[in-house]
């Protein structure tokens, strides 16, 4: 997989997974996935919802029970990390209109799924 793609679908899924995070710091940890935060970040629009949605999903996700183990808490981690830049870029295949973004979105589902499937093998054969 050549690294731009790679570079920009994760660029895409911190300013999509983070637009809160850059204006609140009057605590020390970030709360993603709350209501809260989705309320007052967003609008009422079924776009904003669905990415609401989805980053509480991800976030949800990734909050695994760690082993020690750093490359299988890595790779379980990832996997739901991609899950949600795919479900972030099927939005935006549902509700985008820029014709740069949409050949995006569809190239991070393309990346992302392949890399998850690798990252399945990798656990189902070292114990993960």
């Amino acid at each position: 997989m050549s690294l731009k793609p790679l570079t920009m679908a994760l660029a895409l899924t911190a300013c999509l997974a983070f637009p809160a995070a850059a204006e609140d710091t009057s605590h020390g940890s970030i709360h993603h996935g709350s209501t809260e935060s989705q309320s007052l970040a967003g609008d009422a629009s079924p776009s904003s919802k669905a990415f609401a949605q989805a980053n509480a999903r991800m976030h949800k996700d990734m909050d695994i029970a760690y082993t020690g183990k750093t490359d299988i808490d890595f790779v379980r981690g990832m996997i739901a990390h991609h899950q949600g830049a795919i479900d972030m870029a099927k939005i935006e295949l549902e509700y985008g209109k820029d014709e740069t973004i949409r050949k995006l979105a569809e190239e991070i589902i393309k990346a992302q799924e392949g890399e998850i499937k690798l990252m399945k093998e990798w656990l189902a054969k070292n114990g993960g």
